[in-house]
């Protein structure tokens, strides 16, 4: 078998187009191959899809292919223009790239394979091409799969914000609970920025969505009322969110209380910051012993770390009644307290409790939101930050839209 007819296969060439010819260059390790087309045929336009008559070509390029035994392989060719009536001169679709492509579709999809991974640098390694390049064959991926995702209906969403850099800096996260995907993300986290992502659903899409899991934030509660029927329903506060807070307060009184004992040198809470910030099941099991001696103390902190987790066990019932009662003690309990940080706590609660309670209707948590954001932190520590928000968007819809990302190939 000759030489064009190898590549003719290997490159996946069919009719009309062929291999004309091929160079090896053994020095530079390089493998050229030149592909031309047969003569009088009509081709169509990428616009409309009417056969017309060969205009002119382009002039020759080159596009990079999978290697060949480790050579770096390109294919050339100049593409055909036709000139349609309606449309004006066009480039004709190629069988082996996408327009404006500088890779075939074959190589594109390897090195969607390497990027998703490895991290930007590791993959131009493997792959033997530069940073700009590899960054481009992702956006085309990410625009692609973009522009090919079904507009479906998200069930259940989850509104999250990420921070993206020093200071107070964020972008707006909405997720879909049951894809566990990244469906939507905008700047900053004003009510202008979840706004966006109702604005681009259709009637449809917005009436199907059953319930949003959020923190509790008064921008992101404002869009939601704004788009949504019913939204005072079906917005349902995140239970590891209202956890975070309690866990702030009990850590209050025990910064304060162990300010006032070392004044008088007692040093029993000295390095037990992290011991009342555990759930009693999830405490290390060498910890066990300190903890039970300090839970018996009579301390501030072992008060305000029962009160938090008596709140957990609200989550524990089945019926919303029932776990409506056993908040009414626990607010008793928590505002009688004579802890600052944990009333002030208990106040926030009790006035967003409508959409607390509405767990039990709808029984989601954002915890695939905060997988997710665990993932996109990995993506931002791979890439050693990123000072542009506007490559930070496409990675993160890279690694976790759930697109189709892969060029199709014939």
């Amino acid at each position: 078998m000759q030489d064009t007819e190898l590549y003719r296969y290997l490159l996946g060439i069919e009719p009309p187009w062929t291999v004309e010819r091929v160079n090896l260059d053994l020095v530079n390790q390089r493998v050229d191959v030149w592909a031309s087309h047969e003569e009088d045929l009509r081709w169509p336009c990428p616009e409309c899809g009417a056969l017309v008559p060969l205009y002119d070509h382009a002039p020759e390029r080159a596009w990079r292919h999978l290697d060949s035994c480790q050579f770096k392989t390109f294919l050339h060719a100049r593409p055909p223009r036709v000139n349609c009536t309606e449309h004006g001169v066009r480039q004709v679709q190629l069988p082996w790239a996408g327009a404006k492509a500088r890779f075939t579709m074959l190589f594109e999809r390897l090195a969607i394979d390497v990027l998703r991974e490895s991290d930007i640098l590791g993959a131009t390694r493997i792959l033997r091409i530069s940073w700009d390049e590899a960054w481009h064959i992702l956006e085309r991926a990410v625009e692609r799969g973009l522009m090919a995702r079904e507009k479906r209906i998200c069930v259940r969403i989850g509104v999250d914000e990420k921070s993206v850099g020093k200071g107070h800096t964020y972008m707006t996260l909405v997720c879909d609970l049951e894809a566990s995907t990244v469906e939507y993300i905008a700047e900053d986290r004003k009510q202008t920025s979840l706004d966006g992502y109702f604005l681009g659903l259709s009637q449809e899409q917005k009436e199907g969505i059953e319930a949003v899991a959020m923190d509790i934030w008064d921008p992101y509660i404002a869009s939601v009322k704004t788009h949504l029927v019913e939204a005072e329903n079906k917005i349902v506060f995140d239970r590891y969110h209202l956890m975070t807070h309690m866990g702030k307060a009990v850590d209050e009184v025990r910064k304060k209380e162990h300010r006032a004992l070392k004044q008088g040198g007692n040093e029993t809470l000295t390095g037990s910051k992290y011991l009342w910030l555990y759930a009693e099941e999830n405490l290390p099991e060498k910890h066990e012993e300190r903890f039970s001696i300090l839970k018996k103390m009579k301390l501030k902190t072992a008060r305000a770390w029962a009160i938090k987790e008596s709140l957990r066990d609200l989550w524990s019932y089945t019926r919303k009644g029932w776990a409506y009662h056993h908040f009414k003690k626990w607010y008793f309990w928590a505002t009688h307290s004579r802890l600052e940080p944990v009333k002030e706590t208990a106040r926030m609660i009790h006035k967003y409790l409508h959409n607390v309670l509405t767990y039990f209707t709808h029984p989601i948590t954002n915890a695939v939101t905060e997988g997710l954001n665990s993932k996109i932190q990995t993506i931002k520590k791979m890439a050693y930050g990123f000072r542009n928000r506007d490559h930070f968007k496409p990675a993160i819809y890279f690694h976790c839209g759930g697109l189709k990302l892969y060029p199709v190939t014939h």
